[in-house]
């Protein structure tokens, strides 16, 4: 099974500044979370962002954030807690007026569920994992980011993956999502999302 680009959101959690110089490949890691970032913006995939006690951790960076739709402010380890699922499943309107004087294109809603969440953030094995469980528990289909995740040390960062693939998360990397994404290089943006990715392999 491959990503469809129609049914994604996109959701990174705690790229937050004070975090950075403690996490393993810490760079490495907000260089693929902002690139998954700026793909699915530029591909019209929602993205959500999360920060952990902002006043305590600092904000997400710039080159993250302004691709968000929205940041969320939490306390709770797992943004769920927190009300990101209203968010990822929001409540549908019925159409105004009286549904058999409508045409039928606006007798259904419009915009088609998007029940896959491409997860990635920190610590992997807290929030992260947390909110990846709990996403799971609600019935979303999750595909974790694994090279734009991070703990403070491999063992807990790699524990968390073989718990959430355990739980039934797809693990995957930023270039199998943002290819899966194009699945062509007839893509219209398939240039763009190569001029984003060549600096990154050279460095």
């Amino acid at each position: 099974m491959l990503l469809e680009c129609t049914e994604s959101q996109l959701v990174l959690v705690d790229y937050q500044a004070r975090l950075l110089p403690a996490m393993l490949d810490g760079s490495s890691t907000w260089a693929q979370a902002a690139l998954l970032a700026q793909v699915a913006r530029q591909l019209s995939v929602p993205v959500w962002g999360t920060e952990q006690n902002p006043s305590g951790l600092g904000s997400m960076p710039p080159e993250i954030r302004q691709h968000c739709d929205k940041v969320l402010a939490k306390m709770h380890f797992s943004a769920v807690e927190e009300g990101l699922g209203e968010w990822l499943r929001p409540e549908k309107s019925a159409p105004k007026g009286n549904a058999r004087s409508l045409p039928k294109h606006l007798q259904k809603q419009s915009d088609p569920d998007r029940e896959t969440i491409v997860i990635a953030g920190c610590e992997a094995h807290i929030c992260l994992l947390q909110t990846a469980l709990d996403l799971l528990e609600d019935e979303f289909d999750v595909w974790v980011v694994t090279d734009a995740c991070s703990s403070r040390t491999e063992r807990n960062r790699d524990a968390a993956f073989d718990r959430l693939a355990g739980a039934g998360a797809e693990l995957v990397t930023t270039e199998m999502v943002v290819f899966e994404w194009l699945r062509t290089a007839e893509h219209p943006d398939f240039k763009f999302v190569q001029g984003l990715i060549k600096p990154m392999a050279k460095a």
